[in-house]
């Protein structure tokens, strides 16, 4: 076994969230007047956590007061809907049971709000996904490699002994400055083109060619 862990980004990686996160984006934008946006251009502004998915959806130079509304009324909202459209892409949860039974350990590490992360790892990977960290208090999101560590430390692991997979330039940003390899998947939120410009190194088409990568 080449590696003993691996860190999976969620968003884009494991499930598909993009219609949950459309929806309670525009939940908050009308609920503060603000205009809604295209799902495309959701698709553009995930990545960098849900505040940033925020501030990149409302109009520029929108006041620091109403951001603030619409992101609180994003997050109690998100919080409810996270789950109601969001699913594994294909071929995940197979990919899951097969790493879990050959023995890796299994860790999520994404932007999104601890507590969505928290009921999505109960709703979807229970019982083969070992560490799940989310956005919270004292530690940096991504790509900062704070959220990586706190993974690797939960599931007792140094970064010579994990890989990581995502499918966004900050998860390459994100495996660099943790000093993880990273696999980048091609049916997430970017394109092959747009990751290889980023510096993507190592392609996953599908799910099962991670298991041939690790």
């Amino acid at each position: 076994m080449k590696y003993k862990a691996i860190i999976f980004d969620l968003d884009g990686t494991l499930t598909d969230t993009l219609e949950d996160l459309f929806l309670s984006t525009n939940y908050a934008l009308r609920y503060c007047g603000l205009p809604e946006r295209r799902i495309d251009e959701i698709r553009h502004f995930v990545g960098n956590g849900v505040r940033k998915l925020i501030e990149r959806a409302v109009p520029e130079g929108t006041e620091r007061v109403l951001l603030e509304r619409c992101f609180e009324t994003f997050r109690a909202h998100y919080v409810i809907h996270c789950g109601d459209h969001t699913c594994l892409y294909p071929g995940i949860a197979s990919l899951l049971t097969a790493l879990h039974a050959k023995g890796y350990l299994m860790a999520v590490v994404s932007n999104k709000i601890q507590l969505s992360v928290t009921e999505l790892a109960r709703t979807f990977f229970q019982g083969v996904i070992d560490v799940a960290v989310g956005e919270q208090p004292g530690i940096p999101r991504k790509p900062a490699p704070d959220m990586v560590q706190a993974a690797l430390a939960g599931l007792g692991v140094t970064a010579s002994e994990a890989i990581y997979v995502g499918d966004s330039e900050v998860d390459l940003l994100t495996a660099a400055n943790a000093g993880l390899p990273c696999i980048s998947v091609l049916w997430g939120f970017r394109s092959r083109d747009f990751l290889l410009a980023h510096g993507a190194t190592v392609l996953a088409e599908s799910p099962k060619d991670i298991l041939e990568l690790v």
